[in-house]
């Protein structure tokens, strides 16, 4: 079997025939055209036919049947694309591969899943209108919460939808966007994201920044307005608008049409992603506006009168080469019919026939016309009407329609959806997709395709007598009921499908029920102008970008249109290239800039008025005289609207990239090179930034307590308040509790935590089920257990809770020792799982592959190092700022490992540590060294020794160089300079030549 491969798509021949090549152009004799100007019509595989084949043909006397078709296939005249299918190999390819390692074992271990929570969608839309993707959407997304997902409705404009949402019982954000075009949402909230339609660019630009990169997205698209534009960028030389929606694809985990014509026509932008789930109510819902509009005008105007009898006769929404023979064979098949219906003085029929099929711009018109005149039939009888015109009107006024197409469809033709949705009786042949919804003389008529006959028998049944037979009537109607229901099983299990192959659950999630546990009773504005308005937006703004910025002129002058010609493009071009090139030669000349000490001052100057000098200024000078500063890890842009400004608050990048500008931020992989390793700061999280603050604490941070609070407790509005930072700066200020660990996000109320489970528990539900195992085996690593340990420092259940998502504040010089503990745990966590974990990215802490693995066990750490060391833990309540003291000292006596936590304990393990990397220098992989900085007793003295030694030396070379510049050997004169006489100094002059001497 060949196959042909482009991007993500793929094309399979069912035979040994050779495929021939793709290509995207105009619709000539290339074997695979697509065509924008043309709403993307696919020939497949050849182009349509030819006057001149036409006019070859034998018509006269052939009987058009089934062997006929035969034959024109061996003899390869024809060609009608029965072998050609489409097929998303590359990511059905990604799906298997990720579900083979998902059933795979990791190291002996057993992972497990804790059922604690219902998997988390987000569902975005550009607007709440009602429109048939928007009711679309509402049933798969009902259908879906009854097998076990919970959704979150998100849009970026309201409507009267949002009433239907919440009927439904969805909960509906409208989205507001700041002037800096952020969107606050922490969409690591989500276990995926399904985005619909073009319009929702600003949110997919969300998915492409750090830390959401990661979350799985579902780009859903139903317009064609891009694919049709993305040919007018190209021949305007707006590459760079082109790149941009292309790198939107890219970001897409999935990118999901309702129709195999689309993908297609979106072929400029495939990155092996796309996917088809059939299924779409813009056919009920235009066939329904349709109706609305329809009057006896109508026929009127299309030239047929109250009393004819209209058959259509519709085709694939595909053309390939040997459509038109299709229709010869149905038209044939309709000749008899005209015996019913006499012909009239101005030798008209009151019977007329419509082909519609293919479109405006090409010759099928005197295809049909051809067709007609070599069968015989009245003048006037056939008309040839292009899908890209008004298919609707031709709907209406007909009586009957016919598909007169034997391709076997992926998916159920749409013209017969919006022909049923109309009420009108269909005749279809008996191709598999069709025969699957279509009952045979109940909701319409089926002919077998190898026997033509069968159609002039039933067209016949059909029209009695001129006008539709009762039967027909009737059935018309079961039609339009089965077209309001059409797929949209096969859509909703379609979704379904896609999410248990797209999300990757964490493991105190509980899985959805199956696809076929879906209840039966769920199986039941005009977007393209709106489409083209949002494009034509999304142009506008990115010329006024361009024109701001020192890009190209050529992609951003206003003056380009669509229909410029090629010449006048030509001249524009040479234009910008010479006027870039006088620009540049001017800035090349020579222009006085003064003497160096004027540019010096001038730089100083310039130093001095800049913002983020200003600023940095009177960030540190407010924080001086503060006893409390906050730090907020965070990793790139997407995280910057999360981020306070006040002076108790300090962001601390973890990337050097996505820093936020004009701010006193904090580099973290300038202070721990650690963090410039893309593995340690993926695992570590926002973890890392302990370690960067705490090296060479003293440089960066100046006051008596510190603090730290996830971005992600102020997306989910669980940071402290104005009230709640007061009451706890005051209860430091006073030292109300001492040394003590303030938290305010707390374990009970953390989403991951439904059932209140106890911290083990907890722990193990958000780790596959081997936190406990993880933690006992480090501890044994960390204090050199040599036996046999699975020992846990034990973290009772009495009725208090525990502080979650790293959002805590304690002494600085309790920060340390806590950091000290740190460095030592993470070492011992690092050594057993970085060699899988590195290799595979997978990890016994997590169900599938995580680049995070060691995060969230370190996210509990601060609670077993404060409980065991005996600090007090208090809760401050992140709004009013009430606290409340967490497992008592006094009640934790005789449960506490003091030993194992106490500062000595600890400070003895770090020198031991320090001592051996600085003297023995070992060659394995070692992380304790690089988590910050090595310092131990023997360090200082030999530093020490080091100095002296280095300061003797000096010395000792200093006296060498006297010594040697006293014992200098000096030779004596060998000889001295005679000045030679007045006349040996004319004859020895070099100047005077030859001639001159004479």
């Amino acid at each position: 079997m060949g196959s042909l491969e482009t991007g993500g798509i793929s094309f399979k021949r069912d035979n040994n025939a050779p495929i021939r090549s793709y290509s995207v152009g105009r619709a000539e004799r290339n074997p695979f055209c697509i065509d924008p100007d043309r709403d993307f019509l696919m020939f497949l595989p050849g182009s349509v036919v030819e006057k001149s084949e036409l006019g070859s043909f034998p018509w006269r006397g052939m009987e058009l049947v089934n062997n006929d078709l035969l034959y024109l296939k061996e003899i390869g005249r024809l060609d009608f694309g029965e072998d050609i299918k489409f097929q998303p190999s590359k990511i059905l390819q990604k799906f298997q591969k990720e579900n083979r390692e998902m059933n795979m074992s990791f190291s002996n271990r057993t992972l497990s899943r804790f059922p604690y929570r219902k998997p988390q969608l987000a569902l975005v839309f550009a607007d709440l209108l009602v429109d048939p993707q928007q009711l679309l959407m509402v049933t798969v997304a009902t259908a879906l919460q009854e097998i076990g997902y919970t959704i979150h409705v998100y849009s970026l404009g309201d409507g009267p939808a949002q009433n239907i949402w919440k009927s439904m019982g969805f909960p509906v954000t409208i989205i507001q966007i700041s002037h800096q075009m952020e969107i606050a949402v922490d969409w690591l909230n989500y276990d995926g994201a399904l985005v619909n339609s073009l319009e929702t660019k600003s949110v997919i630009s969300c998915f492409m920044q750090e830390p959401f990169k990661s979350v799985p997205l579902i780009w859903i698209i139903y317009e064609k307005a891009l694919s049709i534009r993305s040919r007018q960028y190209t021949s305007s030389w707006q590459i760079e608008l082109l790149n941009d929606w292309r790198k939107a694809f890219n970001r897409a985990t999935v990118v999901v049409f309702p129709n195999h014509v689309l993908p297609m026509m979106y072929s400029a932008f495939d990155v092996g992603n796309y996917y088809v789930i059939p299924g779409s109510a813009a056919e009920v819902w235009e066939a329904d506006a349709t109706m609305a509009l329809y009057n006896d005008d109508i026929r009127v105007k299309m030239g047929y009168e109250l009393n004819d009898i209209v058959i259509a006769v519709v085709g694939s929404q595909f053309l390939y080469r040997g459509l038109w023979l299709e229709h010869a064979l149905v038209l044939k098949a309709l000749l008899p019919l005209f015996a019913n219906f006499p012909i009239d003085n101005n030798s008209n029929s009151h019977l007329k026939i419509i082909v519609l099929c293919g479109d405006s711009t090409g010759n099928y018109s005197a295809a049909v016309e051809a067709i007609a005149v070599n069968l015989s039939y009245p003048r006037g009888a056939v008309k040839h009407i292009a899908v890209d015109g008004d298919v609707g009107s031709a709907l209406l006024v007909a009586d009957l329609v016919i598909y007169g197409s034997f391709l076997e469809e992926q998916s159920f033709p749409e013209i017969l959806v919006k022909a049923l949705s109309i009420g009108k009786p269909i005749i279809a042949p008996d191709l598999s997709m069709i025969r699957k919804y279509v009952d045979d003389r109940v909701n319409g008529y089926l002919f077998p395709k190898e026997n033509l006959k069968v159609l002039t028998q039933t067209v016949l049944q059909v029209i009695s007598n001129g006008t539709l037979s009762p039967l027909a009537r009737n059935i018309s109607s079961m039609g339009k009921s089965t077209a309001k229901n059409l797929m949209v099983l096969e859509t909703v299990e379609g979704y379904a499908t896609l999410l248990e192959n797209v999300l990757k659950l964490p493991s105190e999630v509980a899985p959805p029920k199956a696809v076929s546990e879906i209840p039966p009773k769920l199986k039941k504005s005009d977007r393209t102008l709106k489409s083209s308005r949002y494009l034509k937006k999304v142009e506008e703004q990115w010329n006024h970008m361009q024109r701001e910025s020192s890009g190209s002129v050529a992609a951003t002058d206003d003056s380009f249109s669509y229909d410029i010609w090629e010449e006048e493009r030509h001249i524009l071009m040479l234009n910008t290239i010479k006027r870039r090139e006088e620009e540049e030669l001017k800035d090349r000349s020579d222009q006085p800039r003064g003497t160096w000490e004027e540019v010096y001052k001038s730089a100083k100057r310039a130093d001095r008025s800049r913002n983020d000098l200003r600023e940095r200024d009177e960030g540190e000078l407010l924080r001086t005289g503060q006893p409390l500063c906050i730090y907020e890890p965070y990793v790139g842009e997407g995280t910057w609207s999360f981020l306070h400004l006040s002076s108790l608050y300090r962001g601390i990048g973890l990337s050097t990239k996505g820093r936020r500008p004009r701010t006193d931020d904090v580099d973290a992989p300038s202070r721990l090179s650690l963090l410039s390793n893309s593995y340690y700061r993926d695992a570590l999280g926002e973890y890392g930034a302990f370690f960067a603050i705490a090296k060479r604490i003293d440089r960066i941070h100046k006051n008596s307590w510190i603090g730290f609070q996830s971005w992600r407790a102020t997306a989910r509005k669980a940071s402290l308040s104005k009230t709640a930072e007061k009451a706890l700066v005051d209860a430091i200020e006073t030292r109300k509790h001492g040394d003590s660990l303030y938290f305010w996000v707390r374990m009970d109320m953390d989403p991951r935590n439904h059932l209140q489970k106890d911290f083990w528990s907890f722990c193990d539900a958000i780790n596959a089920g081997n936190c406990k195992f993880a933690f006992s085996e480090a501890l044994r690593r960390m204090y050199g257990i040599k036996h046999d340990f699975d020992s846990l420092p034990p973290m009772p259940e009495d009725g208090d809770t525990w502080s979650v998502r790293l959002s805590f504040a304690l002494p600085t010089r309790s920060f340390l020792e806590f950091v000290m503990f740190s460095r030592m745990f993470v070492d011992a966590l690092d050594a057993q799982m970085y060699d899988e974990h590195h290799r595979s990215g997978r990890c016994y802490l997590s169900l599938a592959k995580d680049k995070h693995c060691y995060s969230r066990v370190l996210e509990l750490l601060i609670n077993v190092w404060a409980y065991h060391s005996a600090r007090q833990m208090v809760y401050v309540n992140p709004e009013t700022g009430v606290m409340k003291e967490q497992h008592a000292v006094k009640s934790r006596r005789g449960k506490m490992w003091v030993k194992w936590f106490s500062y000595s304990s600890l400070k003895s393990m770090d020198e031991d540590l320090a001592e051996e990397a600085d003297s023995d220098q070992p060659k394995r992989r070692w992380l304790w060294p690089s988590t910050g900085e090595v310092v131990w007793q023997g360090v200082f003295e030999k530093e020490r020794n080091l100095r002296n030694h280095q300061k003797e030396k000096r010395r000792q070379q200093s006296k060498d160089k006297q010594q040697r510049m006293r014992k200098k050997h000096r030779q004596k004169v060998l000889g001295k300079y005679v000045k030679p006489p007045p006349e040996d100094r004319e004859n020895s002059d070099p100047t005077l030549s030859a001639s001159d001497s004479l």
